[in-house]
């Protein structure tokens, strides 16, 4: 399998219900096709922490996932306002999250740091005013 197989999940930006549903999506794909479970597991904490964000500071994005025999690739894409300091963004805790969605219990500042955590590489284009994109790596081992 030389050409990878791919998946396009578009993220609802005005709710919060949904998301997380491309993640689920796709650790059920991994799972048919034999993918061991900490595999699965780490492509599916990392999706779901990209859709929360998207959710969150974008509304809203694209996730596109690339299967291949040794390797996961996730890519996600929004138009969002950006990411104006991706240091500051990438420590654990900080969030800019306002506080009605850390009302619901979202925004704790952990989305960033675990989409490293659980990855092998992690890289982010972000533009102030025209949007982020995060393309994410998980090695199959």
């Amino acid at each position: 399998m030389d050409e990878a197989l791919k998946f396009h999940f578009v993220i609802d930006g005005d709710n919060f219900t949904s998301a997380g549903e491309a993640s689920v999506e796709v650790k059920k794909k991994l799972r048919q096709l034999g993918f061991p479970p900490d595999v699965i597991r780490r492509v599916s904490i990392a999706m779901y922490e990209g859709e929360i964000n998207m959710v969150i500071h974008a509304r809203g994005g694209v996730a596109d996932v690339l299967v291949y025999p040794d390797r996961i690739v996730i890519i996600l894409e929004d138009h969002g306002p950006g990411i104006e300091d991706i240091d500051l963004a990438m420590q654990e805790g900080y969030s800019t999250a306002p506080d009605s969605v850390r009302a619901l219990g979202f925004g704790a500042g952990m989305g960033l740091p675990n989409m490293k955590r659980y990855t092998e590489e992690m890289h982010i284009e972000s533009t102030l005013g025209v949007g982020t994109t995060i393309t994410m790596v998980v090695n199959v081992q």
